[in-house]
């Protein structure tokens, strides 16, 4: 069976999936060039580069059955693969709730694992109000809003676990910016404002560029909170109470 190349792999994560101890895979490839994105190496196909096999990972997996409660599975953007469901099958049937980390640019395949029912928490990245400032952010002049609105719909519409994020870099999104967005995102149950970390940026100008500070981001969330469920800073969640698996 063919699946997703793993070129990343996480072990263990308290921070991805707050209020469980995770292992967390990164799949190369991504149909988005974010000038702050920090995972440049897996943005494309690399024939000779280093992958981890599922099945070290779904051994180490069953190692820790009973300390481990899920796996998160990111990238790169993990949509795109045609394969995905069936690398999201192998982990839930090793017994391990999944949650899924996703730009939203395919809403086809969103609803397709959201339908089968193959994951358990959905972390979507916003990356700037639905209107042409969301070019600039991820650097695709040609990205498709209406995907994006489509992804929101069908998570907006599931009764599963999810929350939208943000980055808030400052070469990329003013703090009108930020709020343009809330009010895109009226009704949304949850918001995390992500802090921008200068180093390594996909887009060399931006690691001379210094980050909001805090306090800005906390104010910003706060004035989110007018248009949606909760806002917060990354590093400042509340976790929400989650289901047994």
């Amino acid at each position: 069976m063919s699946l997703p190349r793993i070129r990343g792999f996480l072990p263990n994560t308290l921070i991805d999936w707050p209020g469980r101890l995770a292992a967390e895979v990164f799949l190369e490839g991504c149909n988005l060039r974010c000038p702050y994105c920090h995972a440049g190496y897996l943005l494309t196909t690399a024939p000779d580069a280093e992958t981890f096999e599922l099945e070290h990972i779904l051994a180490h997996l069953k190692g820790e059955r009973g300390w481990l409660d899920g796996v998160v599975v990111s990238g790169g953007e993990p949509t795109i693969h045609p394969e995905l469901p069936g690398l999201l099958r192998q982990f839930k049937e090793a017994g391990f709730p999944v949650k899924l980390d996703t730009n939203g640019t395919q809403p086809e395949m969103l609803a397709m694992v959201l339908g089968e029912g193959l994951v358990e928490c959905v972390a979507m990245d916003v990356k700037a109000p639905l209107d042409e400032r969301y070019a600039r952010a991820t650097g695709r002049a040609d990205v498709d809003l209406r995907a994006i609105r489509r992804s929101l719909a069908l998570l907006r519409n599931w009764d599963g676990d999810y929350k939208l994020r943000t980055t808030v870099c400052p070469a990329v999104l003013s703090a009108k910016d930020v709020l343009d967005l809330a009010v895109d995102l009226v009704g949304a149950p949850r918001l995390v404002l992500q802090p921008f970390k200068h180093g390594h940026c996909l887009d060399p100008a931006l690691d001379l560029v210094t980050p909001y500070l805090e306090e800005l981001l906390l104010e910003l969330a706060e004035r989110c909170q007018e248009f949606v469920g909760s806002a917060t800073v990354r590093g400042r969640e509340t976790v929400p109470s989650v289901p047994e698996a």
